[in-house]
């Protein structure tokens, strides 16, 4: 199997050996300024608003909790499974992450 220590002890040639994530982390703004955004998953970043105005993007893992808040903007993001990869409000999305 191959493995970043392997990578480190050169058995590996470059790093693009290691195997990869199968799937992107969703990215979300503010710019409406809402006071929360509904989210469908509990891993993503938060970028406070879109670029060039975004402050560093955050991620948030929400673990067993229902909701979070960034420590840079103060959005409240709220879980709601049935969402999926998308928010309420849909706007909120960053789809040029």
């Amino acid at each position: 199997m191959r493995d970043a220590s392997a990578l480190a002890f050169g058995r590996l040639q470059h790093a693009e050996d290691l195997p990869m994530a199968d799937h992107a982390i969703p990215h979300f703004h503010n710019d409406p300024g809402v006071p929360s955004i509904t989210v469908g998953v509990k891993e993503f970043m938060c970028t406070g608003a879109r670029p060039p105005f975004d402050h560093p993007h955050i991620y948030i893992d929400m673990g067993g909790d229902s909701e979070a808040i960034c420590s840079y903007c103060s959005t409240r993001f709220v879980y709601d499974a049935s969402l999926g990869a998308h928010s309420i409000p849909t706007e909120c999305e960053l789809s040029d992450a």
